[in-house]
This record gives structure tokens, sequence and C-alpha cells, in this order.
């Protein structure tokens, strides 16, 4: 398992649903320094019979960073490679310690905004994931449980929200159960640029 779609670079060996060895590092940028030796650290080199990883939403480079990854391990090990939400394993890991019928994952989404996505008792989405403004992140959310990075940046408009700072883990993906995604980039947001005539990049 694969997860570098924030600012926490993490691996994990997982064999019949548990968990035989994991790390857990907070990198910042430096994902595509620390993830291969990360893998190579794993017993037999993070060998495995098929390779997971977190798509996103995230950052950018992170997300891109561990799929690349995924995909040439992949294909280096004649296995699968397959994906998982950002969100969704945040609101796995979430329900698995908090007692509660619907919660908020919220995490960075640049230029002032969050992604959001809201989640009901087994981790069922509800809606949409969406990037917003705090302001209209904290209307969606609306009194819930809210988990990620993102806390911060709503907690700045709302101290008294309740919500945990936390990054996900490549460990917690023994706590999914949705099928699997491709392995291609959730960016949630449209692109930045723009190539002439209003076409995205």
């Amino acid at each position: 398992m694969i997860d570098t779609a924030t600012a926490a670079c993490s691996v994990a060996l997982i064999d019949d649903g548990q968990v035989v060895a994991a790390t857990h590092e907070i990198v910042g940028r430096g994902h595509a320094e620390r993830l291969i030796p990360m893998i190579a650290d794993l017993p037999g080199g993070g060998r495995a019979d098929r390779v997971l990883v977190d798509v996103g939403p995230g950052s950018f480079t992170g997300v891109r960073v561990g799929i690349a990854a995924a995909r040439g391990l992949a294909l280096g090990w004649g296995i699968a490679a397959e994906g998982y939400s950002s969100v969704t394993l945040i609101a796995a890991a979430a329900f698995a310690r908090r007692d509660v019928p619907a919660l908020a994952v919220a995490l960075e989404g640049g230029h002032g905004e969050v992604f959001v996505q809201m989640f009901t008792t087994g981790n069922q989405p509800m809606g949409t994931l969406s990037s917003l403004k705090p302001a209209a992140a904290l209307a969606l959310i609306a009194g819930r449980p809210v988990f990620g990075n993102g806390v911060p940046r709503l907690a700045a408009i709302d101290p008294a929200i309740d919500g945990e700072d936390v990054l996900p883990s490549a460990a917690d993906a023994v706590l999914l159960d949705a099928a699997p995604l491709p392995p291609v980039p959730i960016y949630g947001r449209a692109p930045d640029a723009t190539l002439p005539g209003g076409i995205a990049a």
C-alpha cells in the first residue's frame, strides 16, 4: 500500500487483512526521494500480490508520485495496481475510532480551499467530493465531526469545530471495503492552467 497524496509518505505491507509492516513519515515535498527506499525496507522489498495506491485528492505532485510508483511496481512484478481515495481512507479510520452516524473529511485543496466529502455509517459517501472555501465547507459540514489536514483552516473560522487534523496512513487500508478505483489521479477540481482557447491543460 502506498500513500503519498498529502504531506505524509506512507507505505504498508498487508497480508490476509493484517499489517505486516508499515512506515509513516511527514515529509512535506520529499515523497519522490523517500518512497522507494521506504518500500525497499519492507519485508521482501514490499513485494505483494497487488499494489494499492492513494489516487487523491491531495497534493498534485504527491498523488502523481504515488501512482507512478505503483504502476511501475505493478509492471515489474506482474501484478495489479489499484487505487483508493484519500478521503475514503480517512473516513474509514475515523469511523474505526469514533462511534458517530456521519462525519466529514476535509483536506487542503490549495487556493485557500478544502476538499470536502461527507460519509455516513458504513463509510458510505454522502454526495460528491467538493472543493470549497472554508465558510462554504463549514456550512456543508453542518456541525458534524470533521477529519483531515483541512481542519486547521476550518478551525480558523470556527474554533469550536469538532475536528481532528489527521493525514492518511497506508496501514489504515486494512479498513477499506469499497471496490478499488483505477490507478488514475483524482484532482478534486479543474486544472489551474488552460491552453489557448480555454482548453484545460
